[in-house]
């Protein structure tokens, strides 16, 4: 398929049969649900540890994704996993596309990553308003989406922002990856205004700096300053988070800006960083929705930061 042994890429034509071929007899292969947005609540699941305690809203297919007919098997899975995890979905169905799936090749050390997004860029703003999915909205008190879906639906982030700025609920968001703040700008500047919570890595803040010109490198001051931009809802003050990998994680509330170490992992220990920022916006959130106090919060995600890059992929462990 001429992949690289360590790399990441969206799927082209020809990578396509290789999820039927995976899935065949030859291959030992492990079922995950993935999406940004959805390790964040499998994780917080994972911690909150009571059925139902949280909900996903998304897309998958309906067709096979390689016959382009019949049921598509993915779909099943990930409704399946997310089932067993205590989570309640509603899914879209989309009629044209095959649930979005992403295969990790693994070779010793290294990964190779072939995603192919499919049904997951094809959600409609039409199917959050629906009856159903809009009860899962009010029906919740805290918000949580990754800026990934500012490129599927940002009508819809916005309804929910709305929503959340109405009644008085918190509405978090995860900057997910630099180029979001460069080529979708426009969606994120209209957003912005609803987001409580603010979640991302030391490159996508620095990356919004630069591209919403806040003229400084400075993380401790470009926290600051995104707790200062303009806010919908008055009665919650912005709370800044910020990643850096194994160096403390910096925290912008109610004026003021504070470091807080990370758990320290050996480097033979970690396996896969992938999903570090998504597990720790989980843990964090687990804890927050509980109204545990913010050094609780921020050391809980850096928990749960350190658990997933200690395994292959946002595997969490079973519950016994």
């Amino acid at each position: 398929y001429d992949l690289l042994a360590n790399n990441a890429i969206l799927a082209e034509d020809k990578h396509r049969p290789i999820y039927d071929e995976l899935s065949g007899p030859d291959f030992k292969v492990s079922y995950s649900p993935g999406g940004a947005t959805q390790n964040t609540i499998r994780v917080a699941q994972h911690f909150l540890n009571y059925p139902g305690a949280t909900s996903f809203i998304g897309c998958i297919g309906r067709v096979d994704p390689i016959k382009a007919k019949g049921q598509d098997s993915f779909g099943e899975k990930l409704k399946a996993s997310m089932e067993k995890e205590g989570i309640n979905t509603l899914y879209q169905v989309d009629d044209k596309k095959p649930t979005g799936v992403c295969a990790v090749l693994l070779t010793g050390g290294n990964r190779s990553l072939v995603t192919r997004l499919d049904a997951a860029n094809e959600y409609k703003y039409e199917h959050l308003k629906s009856e159903s999915a809009w009860k899962l909205v009010t029906d919740a008190s805290f918000y949580y989406v990754a800026g990934f879906f500012l490129t599927v639906s940002p009508e819809s982030m916005i309804s929910i922002g709305e929503h959340a700025t109405i009644s008085n609920k918190c509405f978090c968001m995860n900057l997910s990856t630099p180029f979001l703040s460069q080529f979708f700008k426009e969606q994120m500047q209209s957003v912005f205004p609803f987001v409580d919570i603010l979640f991302g890595n030391d490159d996508e803040y620095r990356a919004f700096a630069a591209n919403f010109n806040l003229n400084t490198t400075d993380l401790n001051v470009i926290a600051s300053k995104i707790a200062s931009m303009p806010k919908k809802n008055t009665k919650r003050s912005r709370i800044v988070i910020i990643t850096q990998g194994d160096k403390p994680v910096i925290l912008h509330k109610d004026g003021k800006t504070k470091d807080f170490p990370v758990e320290t992992i050996p480097d033979e220990n970690v396996i896969d960083t992938n999903g570090a920022g998504d597990a720790f916006a989980g843990g964090f959130l687990a804890d927050y929705v509980r109204n545990k106090d913010i050094f609780t919060c921020i050391k809980s995600g850096s928990r749960a930061a350190a658990m997933i890059v200690q395994v292959s992929g946002c595997t969490l462990p079973e519950r016994t």
